[in-house]
C-alpha cells in the first residue's frame, strides 16, 4: 500500500510507554477467539478470567525497534486516516463521527474495560475508540504467518467497520438481542456482526483504491490472507485440534475472505446485510 508522506490522523491518542489496567477483554478480530475459546469450552469460570489472562506492561524496547515500531505508528495513523475520508464521503459528516484510535503497548483502559496485548485489537463502543497494540502487528507475522501492511490494514477497517455498526443502530440491537437469546444462538448473531465488519473493510478498500489509488498489487491478497488465518474454523484447529461450529462468533475462514471480498468487488454497502443472508 502506498502509504508514505500521506495524511496521518489527528484522531489518535498514543498511549505506548504508559502503563495501566490489568485484563484483556473485547471484540478484537483475533484476541477473543484465540485465548477464550480454550477457556470457555472447558467450563471455566468467567470470574476467574482475570487470572487466566495476560497483562502488564510491554518490555524496554531498542532504539531500532522503537524505530519500526514508530514507522507502524505512522502507517496505521494514515491508514486511520483514510477511513476517515472513505466514510466522511460514503455516510456524510451528518451521519458519520470519527472514531478514535488509541494506540498503546501492554495494557490500557477503556470504558468496556481494561484492554492489554492479549486482547488483539478491538473496538469499544461505549468511547467510540479503537485500541491496537502495535505489537499485534508482529503477531500476525509469527502466530498466525500473515504478512504484508494491507493485512494490518484489514484489521483496522474492520474494527471501524463495528464503529458504522455503532452508528447505524446495529450494535444497540445486537446488545438487546443477547438478553433474549442462548449463547449459541447469539453466537451465531454475532457471526453476521463480524462478517458485516469484514464487509464494511471491503467497502473501505474499494472506495479508498477508488478516491486515492494507493492500493497496489498483492495487496487484497494480502487481506485475504489475513482473513482466513482468523477464520473460526482455523483457529480452533490450531487451538484444539477440531472444530465447534456453535462455538463460532466470527464466522469461517471462507465467510470471512467471502464478505470482504463482496464489499471489495461492490463498493456498495448496501450489499452487506448479513443478517438476512440465508446461507449465515
Amino acid at each position: 500500500m502506498l502509504w508514505k508522506g500521506r495524511r496521518e490522523s489527528t484522531n489518535v491518542d498514543d498511549r505506548r510507554g504508559m502503563s495501566g489496567g490489568n485484563l484483556a477483554i473485547g471484540g478484537g478480530v483475533i484476541g477473543v477467539i484465540a485465548l477464550l475459546i480454550n477457556f470457555f469450552l472447558g467450563g471455566g469460570d468467567a470470574s476467574q478470567l482475570p487470572q487466566q489472562l495476560p497483562g502488564g506492561g510491554s518490555p524496554e524496547l531498542s532504539a531500532e525497534q522503537k524505530a519500526k515500531e514508530d514507522e507502524l505508528a505512522k502507517f496505521v495513523k494514515v491508514v486511520f486516516a483514510d477511513t476517515e475520508d472513505v466514510w466522511n464521503t460514503l455516510l456524510g459528516q451528518t451521519e458519520y463521527q470519527d472514531p478514535r484510535l488509541v494506540l498503546f503497548s501492554g495494557s490500557t483502559q477503556s470504558a468496556c474495560g481494561s484492554a492489554s496485548q492479549a486482547s488483539g485489537p478491538f473496538y469499544c463502543p461505549a468511547d467510540q475508540q479503537v485500541f491496537i497494540d502495535l505489537s499485534f502487528y508482529d503477531e500476525l507475522k509469527q502466530r498466525f504467518n500473515v504478512t504484508g501492511d494491507f493485512a494490518m490494514a484489514y484489521v483496522i477497517a474492520h474494527e471501524v467497520g463495528h464503529h458504522i455498526q455503532y452508528l447505524t443502530g446495529t450494535t444497540e440491537k445486537m446488545n438487546s438481542a443477547r438478553q433474549q437469546m442462548s449463547e449459541t444462538a447469539y453466537n451465531r448473531l454475532s457471526v453476521k456482526l463480524e462478517l458485516q465488519a469484514d464487509f464494511y473493510a471491503g467497502v473501505w478498500a474499494h472506495h479508498n483504491q477508488k478516491m486515492k489509488n494507493v492500493i497496489q498489487a498483492g495487496d487484497i491478497d494480502e487481506a485475504l490472507n489475513a482473513a482466513n488465518a482468523i477464520g473460526d474454523d482455523n483457529l480452533q484447529k490450531k487451538s484444539q485440534g477440531h472444530v465447534v461450529p456453535d462455538a463460532f462468533t466470527h464466522g469461517t475462514s471462507e465467510q470471512r475472505m467471502y464478505w470482504f471480498k463482496k464489499g471489495y468487488q461492490t463498493g456498495d454497502i448496501n450489499q452487506g446485510d448479513t443478517f438476512s443472508a440465508p446461507d449465515l
